[in-house]
């Protein structure tokens, strides 16, 4: 992070530094958890339903912060220590976050979308990385504190940002575009994911239209041409649709699928054709290559740079992470998150597996409103009629998923909780086997892999 003054952070964010003085030296990081203050830090305590960072002022101080941007003071201020008053600390937070991204002249990319956000990103930044020094978001970091944290990352020789941003509700998008303000917005799809707080998959189209009202002028749109939803979009800017279908400019033919080996397919341009190796399993992995191909092509990236990049892909965290054993075993870890549409291409990735026997370990999915009862029993039926040779449903909402198995003639085994289906899921564990582990974050299906990975 380049240095800030206390004098700038004050212009930035409008708040009244109340003890001014000129001894104090200009800003070095920031951080709103006081677990993770140094010296040099500035102090950003936010405040939730449940919780007040205020509090730790004194653990922040104590952990070497300079100084605190807040919204009430302390009873007892230390003239060694700055305070800065602010009406709100999460506005204050992305006003200074975006103070600071001006100061990088280089090209940012938004990326948002319902399902392959995180996919989507990581492909975009392999790409870009083959020619440019590039920031992009680091693992989850894609919310109203996740961005302006990972902007203010930023320092000189970045040459590219790769900024991923996530919501549940309207108005959280154009948030923090705000703080972005791209020269390219990607829309990787349209799902059901947060339907349960925006109602239709119109509403969530909606949503995440907001990206655009950031993008710069003469900004380019990147979206995915095969979403029937993306597809009514009509934007005044240059717009660049990627897909199998063909009305889309970048165009993806000659698809091969490995298995958990991963894709081959041809990506066509008007300025070529790319043949691609993605080191990840799934078809849905095409519309990220084929996206991170067109930003490439628009930042000046040439053949081989694209090529080496996509082949360099690596996934972030448990999604479809291949864990192999030596007695054959795999463990397809795809537990960071689930939705309707994650699930099925999950599925259709394990029964294309090669193995002696296939296991799916189904979890809840979360935030599906009225949907979630059919979205349960439906990825049950799926597993069957997939032909899944066990399929384990684990939560209050997989019993449907349970139900729908069953009803579709798979064989299928319920636990409510993930702690008592363990033991029955490692007598199924067994050589010559893969083993999908599926569910929605707060269901923690981590532990699960951890627990059979213990076994090597």
């Amino acid at each position: 992070m380049q240095l800030l003054t206390v004098q700038e952070i004050v212009a930035a964010t409008g708040g009244v530094w109340w003890n001014p003085a000129k001894e104090f030296p200009p800003v070095s990081s920031i951080s709103t958890d006081s677990r993770k203050t140094e010296s040099g830090c500035l102090f950003v305590p936010l405040a939730g339903e449940k919780f007040d960072g205020h509090n730790y002022i004194g653990a922040a101080f104590a952990g070497g912060a300079a100084g605190v941007l807040c919204s009430k003071l302390p009873s007892n201020l230390r003239s060694d220590k700055f305070y800065i008053k602010v009406a709100d600390t999460r506005l204050a937070l992305k006003d200074l976050a975006f103070h600071y991204r001006k100061k990088f002249d280089i090209p940012f990319v938004q990326v948002t979308g319902s399902v392959g956000k995180t996919t989507t990103k990581d492909m975009i930044a392999a790409v870009l990385s083959a020619k440019y020094r590039v920031l992009k978001t680091p693992e989850n970091f894609n919310n109203d504190v996740g961005v302006p944290l990972t902007l203010f990352q930023l320092e000189p020789g970045i040459q590219a940002a790769v900024i991923e941003t996530g919501m549940n509700h309207l108005g959280e998008i154009r948030y923090l575009g705000e703080m972005v303000r791209p020269d390219i917005a990607v829309i990787s799809n349209i799902g059901d994911a947060h339907i349960e707080f925006l109602g239709s998959r119109e509403g969530i189209l909606k949503a995440k239209s907001e990206i655009f009202e950031c993008l710069k002028p003469g900004g380019t749109a990147v979206l995915n041409g095969d979403d029937a939803l993306l597809d009514t979009l009509n934007l005044p800017f240059e717009t660049v649709r990627c897909g199998q279908s063909e009305h889309c400019g970048v165009r993806v033919t000659d698809i091969a699928d490995r298995g958990i080996n991963g894709i081959t397919c041809t990506v066509t341009t008007k300025k070529g054709a790319y043949g691609l190796n993605i080191p990840a399993p799934g078809e849905h992995m095409v519309y990220p290559a084929a996206i991170a191909v067109a930003i490439g092509e628009k930042l000046g990236l040439d053949r081989e740079e694209i090529v080496r990049g996509v082949g360099s892909y690596e996934p972030t965290g448990s999604r479809m992470h291949v864990i192999s054993f030596p007695d054959g075993r795999t463990i397809l870890d795809d537990c960071y998150n689930a939705n309707p549409q994650s699930v099925t291409a999950a599925l259709e990735i394990l029964a294309k597996t090669e193995c002696g026997k296939k296991i799916a370990v189904l979890g809840d999915m979360g935030e599906l409103g009225g949907l979630t009862e059919q979205a349960h029993y439906n990825m049950g039926a799926l597993a069957a009629m997939l032909g899944i040779d066990q399929i384990f449903a684990v939560g209050e909402k997989a019993e449907r998923i349970a139900q729908g198995a069953a009803q579709g003639g798979g064989t299928v085994q319920y636990f409510t909780t993930k702690e008592e289906a363990l033991p029955f899921i490692r007598t199924q564990f067994k050589e010559d086997t893969a083993m999908l582990i599926k569910a929605s974050h707060a269901m923690r299906f981590g532990w699960l892999v951890e627990q059979l990975s213990e076994e090597k």
